[in-house]
């Protein structure tokens, strides 16, 4: 398991174009990697964005179900620099492995190999594996390959591994996804900029006319209050202690949480509104200028249950309608994408269940996630009557997308044999 993860590492699978030596090498090894571990006719399939997905089909005996095993080989950038160790050499420090794409999602490729091999042959269900090459870039080639053929992911259940645990040692289901929309947003109130001497004081400044604006996208508590959007949701499943949360954001002591319910209610149930950039002079090269124009680009992430086009719309009303002093404020949808939830009735969320409290010697927790996973929309479409779960090796010391990426060894081998007694149950 750790061999083949370390040969993962080494190749900087970033999906930009600047490596598309190293994406192609990495497709390659996923198909030698699932060939060897006994999946049927595996292959590379190009999609329209430039990348390759990678699938394979081996059935099942009579009369059992087809699983679907999906994760993704592309990985984010990573800078050495910021890294104690090389992002593209597998490293052992302190019991964790360090990496680019240890966790995410080259772990969980790994961890899905892993449980296939545990399994004795014939396996007892059928398997179909599809491995994305451009998951981090969010340009939709899969999802379209996925639209013109869904043949290619045709499944009774679907393990999506590319999620994980809420912590160390407690298996989790990712049973809701936010949606997201975001809005470049430009407010002008000059036809250039003026001399904050001879001008301000009178002078309408964009910037604070900007700086106004994004301040009513919350209240006093800090939750999202975009005009006619719902931010009163709660979330049933597992418990986000704010303790646990405040450490793994990494929030500096003194300073608050933000919202008026529970962190999960906050982060899995309500809309969030962040401003993710503004285009504004930088501190180094000031000058004595009144701004005739800033931007800023918003993100509102949206829970299931809520349309997040309707949404979108909403946030677009409020921006334009929350200017001071007439400022001429612009906005621009930039993306959008549809929450999901999966359904915890069927018999692949029971197999897993079984699965997962055999390996952790814990029962299954249900957790929520803060960010999209497009994909999972478009196979539902794709397949409505099929069962989605979206499970991983990935826990909050892991600090996916950021400078050295771990993953912790015994967590992997935890999950994998979770999926084999899956696979096993769901076969009997």
């Amino acid at each position: 398991m750790i061999e083949d993860l370390a040969r993962l590492v080494a190749l900087p699978s970033v999906h930009d174009g600047a490596h598309a030596e190293a994406c192609s090498a990495a497709a390659d090894l996923v198909v030698e990697l699932f060939a060897g571990a006994g999946v049927d006719d595996v292959r590379r399939v190009p999609t329209d964005d430039g990348s390759d997905a990678v699938v394979g089909f081996t059935r099942g005996p009579e009369g059992a179900p087809t699983v679907l095993l999906y994760s993704h080989y592309d990985v984010q950038p990573a800078d050495p620099a910021a890294w104690a160790s090389s992002p593209w050499e597998l490293t052992e420090r302190d019991g964790r492995l360090y990496g680019r794409g240890a966790a995410d999602c080259k772990g969980n490729l790994v961890m899905l190999l892993t449980a296939l091999r545990a399994l004795p042959r014939p396996w007892p269900v059928g398997v179909r594996v599809v491995c994305e090459g451009s998951e981090e870039v969010s340009t939709g080639g899969l999802s379209r390959l996925v639209a013109a053929s869904p043949e290619i992911v045709a499944a009774d259940v679907m393990i999506i591994a590319d999620a994980g645990n809420v912590e160390l040692g407690t298996p989790t289901v990712t049973t809701s996804l936010r949606g997201t929309g975001s809005v470049l947003v430009t407010v002008r109130t000059m036809a250039g900029p003026g001399h904050s001497g001879m001008y301000g004081g009178a002078a309408p400044d964009a910037l604070a006319a900007l700086i106004a604006v994004l301040a009513t996208l919350r209240d006093d508590a800090g939750d999202t209050t975009v005009n006619g959007l719902d931010n009163t949701g709660t979330w049933g499943g597992a418990a986000y202690p704010a303790d646990r949360f405040a450490a793994d954001a990494q929030v500096l002591p003194g300073v608050e949480l933000l919202g008026s319910g529970s962190v999960a209610d906050t982060v899995w149930a309500r809309p969030a509104a962040t401003v993710l950039a503004i285009d504004a002079p930088s501190v180094a090269g000031v000058t004595a200028a009144i701004q005739h124009e800033a931007r800023a680009v918003v993100n509102l992430r949206v829970p299931p249950g809520q349309d997040a086009a309707a949404a979108q719309r909403l946030l677009v009303a409020h921006l334009e309608a929350a200017a001071p002093w007439g400022a001429r404020v612009t906005v621009e949808p930039k993306t959008l994408g549809q929450p999901f939830a999966s359904g915890t009735q069927g018999r692949g969320y029971a197999a897993l269940e079984t699965g997962m409290r055999a390996a952790y010697g814990r029962d299954l927790v249900e957790a929520g996630q803060g960010g999209a996973i497009p994909l999972c929309n478009t196979l539902q479409a794709a397949h409505p009557d099929a069962e989605i779960l979206l499970i991983g090796v990935e826990e909050p010391a892991c600090h996916i997308h950021a400078a050295d990426e771990s993953v912790d060894p015994g967590e992997l081998g935890r999950t994998a044999h979770g999926v084999a007694l899956m696979l096993a149950e769901l076969g009997s």
